[in-house]
């Protein structure tokens, strides 16, 4: 089960591809900023596939602004979406994991979450607050046959910073490799985004049953960023 905000159609491609796979696959569209928003998501994906073995929380938004002028609607909101709602995805979904005796919770955190930014106080809180929560929930699962944990990405080529990448050659005048040195300067070491799909299967690898003992870590995927 997806969700996102976007029409159905803008999913279609990402269902196509996991269907490809053999996979069953719906999209639902929720503002996790409601809860009972995310109680209808929960319910929606027990009643398609009978239960839920595996939750990933990836919601996120973010204002980009100084303390002293970072707008209070903002921040209430981004404190719903980017730790509420992975709360109460977590507080729905870990009973039916409890009584099946397996599950495997992950929570998208980020580097933010252990490095200070400027204009950035919603993102960095939230994303350290959440992996507070990844380790609360491994302490209360642990010989349970559950395990919970964070995937902290460094830069990610998403979509989001597709377009800031593009409007960076547009106002530099430069190519596509002297803006990506711009952007990443000062932050990963290495002057390369971290591929989209080796979080995927790295995500992949904590479900499986190799990953068993593995429980409230909080793994970066950030070309060695959080060690320099």
């Amino acid at each position: 089960m997806l969700n996102g905000l976007e029409p159905p159609a803008t999913a279609e491609s990402a269902l196509e591809g996991l269907r490809a796979l053999g996979a069953e696959a719906r999209y639902h569209q929720a503002d996790l900023a409601d809860p009972h928003a995310v109680e209808r998501l929960v319910a929606e994906a027990v009643a398609a596939f009978g239960n839920v073995d595996i939750l990933v929380n990836n919601a996120v938004i973010r204002h980009f602004a100084p303390v002293d002028e970072f707008p209070p609607l903002a921040w209430d909101r981004a404190l719903a979406v980017n730790i509420s709602a992975p709360f109460h995805a977590v507080r729905l979904t870990l009973p039916g994991m409890r009584r099946r005796g397996w599950g495997r919770i992950i929570n998208m955190t980020s580097v933010y979450g252990e490095r200070g930014t400027p204009n950035r106080v919603d993102y960095t809180t939230t994303k350290a607050a959440l992996a507070g929560m990844t380790r609360a929930v491994a302490a209360e699962v642990m010989g349970q046959g559950i395990t919970c944990n964070a995937v902290s990405p460094g830069s990610v080529l998403t979509p989001n910073i597709e377009s800031r990448l593009q409007r960076l050659m547009a106002e530099r005048g430069v190519d596509r490799e002297a803006a990506t040195r711009e952007f990443l300067a000062g932050k990963q070491p290495v002057a390369r985004f971290v591929p989209a799909e080796h979080v995927a299967e790295l995500i992949a690898f904590l479900c499986s049953e190799s990953a068993a003992e593995i429980n409230g870590a909080n793994m970066p995927v950030d070309h060695g960023w959080l060690a320099t």
